[in-house]
């Protein structure tokens, strides 16, 4: 998406919502793929809640998955009308917040070894599906 970026921090609006769109599918599709891969492999997605027993279903997973990097995305286009430099911020940050999720999350849930392997590396696509994303805001080529 060479040229996304027609002045410092003016990303065209369609250009920002495809990309934003087009990130936010890519995350949710490889995150149910994860999810359907450890279910198939023998993960019961079930932790202990303070309810009760509950299950992560896909639903879970596609929300916590779309959610955070549509609002992660969509702040980071209406913040880089003021300060462009903000994507480039974005690029470390995005990175730090869902790789450090991990142990504040999934870790500490007492899962199988199946579904925690499958819920990090659903954190773990998100790095470079944000990264790529706010590159292309950017205009950054490649």
């Amino acid at each position: 998406m060479a040229g996304a970026v027609t002045a410092p921090g003016r990303v065209p609006v369609r250009t920002a919502l495809g990309v934003v769109a087009v990130a936010v599918l890519v995350a949710v599709a490889a995150d149910l793929a994860l999810y359907g891969l450890g279910r198939a492999a023998g993960g019961s997605f079930v932790f202990t809640a303070p309810a009760g027993a509950t299950r992560v279903d896909a639903a879970t997973v596609a929300g916590f998955a779309a959610l955070p990097l549509l609002v992660g995305l969509a702040l980071a286009v209406l913040l880089a009308r003021r300060w462009p430099r903000v994507l480039g911020v974005g690029q470390v940050a995005a990175p730090v917040l869902a790789l450090g999720t991990v142990p504040l999350m999934t870790l500490p849930a007492d899962l199988d070894a199946v579904s925690t392997v499958a819920l990090a590396l659903g954190h773990v696509v998100l790095v470079p599906v944000s990264v790529l994303a706010l590159r292309a805001l950017r205009g950054d080529p490649g």
